[in-house]
């Protein structure tokens, strides 16, 4: 994996003519976590496919720019909100789609490891069809984390998981992510608080950085600041809705 550039995407979209945000401009720090929250509806996934270079349905007038001038696109690893498995394979074809269609050798080290941290090994013969909701995620995940590129983009990864496996496996996205470029879409305060090394939130009107903590990712559930900032991002949220 080449080093983690850090990412630019600036401008405006909109869906049939009617503005989807307006102009903006949002920066990922390279090797840091990005959290971005925002309503149903404000183009935070559309943000996600734009950087990513997949068709997003809107008109967007801008660019997406890294800071070493390489292509972005190639580089990217993304999770959608849909865990996109592939129904008649088995966890671990699943897992390792990304290598079999550039028709690469699997890492079955790397693979072996990913699917153990994830919870994932005594289930990794088994079908899509045969998981829980949360263990369908954990594939996903696990496909994310197995193709070790410098930027990644994560559209509410844990938001199937349960509250034990949640913490968890945060702590391990943020180990073994570390020192990559990361962008992670969320609804959850106590989780953008707990992960972000930048802030934003995201409205029809734009985007704004949002203050947060100092410490080490990721930060301890009860920490004080941690909590200063999910509440404080609660209510920046509250007062967004209509």
């Amino acid at each position: 994996m080449t080093d983690a550039p850090g990412v630019t995407l600036q401008g405006g979209a909109s869906i049939n003519g009617a503005p989807l945000f307006a102009p903006l401009v949002l920066s990922l720090n390279a090797g840091e976590w990005t959290c971005l929250l925002g309503g149903s509806g404000v183009g935070k996934s559309t943000l996600l496919r734009l950087i990513s270079g997949l068709a997003t349905g809107a008109k967007f007038d801008g660019s997406v720019t890294a800071s070493d001038a390489l292509p972005v696109a190639d580089r990217v690893a993304y999770m959608a909100q849909d865990d996109l498995l592939l129904p008649w394979a088995t966890v671990r074809q699943n897992v390792q789609l990304g290598s079999r269609l550039r028709g690469e050798d699997t890492d079955t080290g790397r693979l072996a490891r990913i699917l153990s941290q994830v919870g994932l090994t005594d289930h990794a013969g088994k079908k899509p069809g045969a998981l829980s909701g949360g263990q369908r995620q954990r594939v996903a995940l696990a496909r994310t984390l197995m193709e070790d590129k410098p930027i990644i983009l994560l559209d509410e990864p844990f938001s199937s998981l349960d509250a034990q496996t949640r913490s968890a496996m945060q702590e391990l996205t943020v180990d073994v992510l570390r020192g990559q470029t990361v962008l992670i879409v969320t609804h959850d305060p106590a989780e953008a608080a707990r992960l972000g090394q930048s802030i934003f939130v995201l409205r029809p009107a734009g985007v704004q950085r949002f203050p947060h903590p100092t410490s080490p990712i990721p930060r301890p559930i009860d920490d004080l600041q941690t909590l200063e900032c999910q509440a404080a991002l609660l209510k920046l949220l509250r007062e967004g809705s209509p």
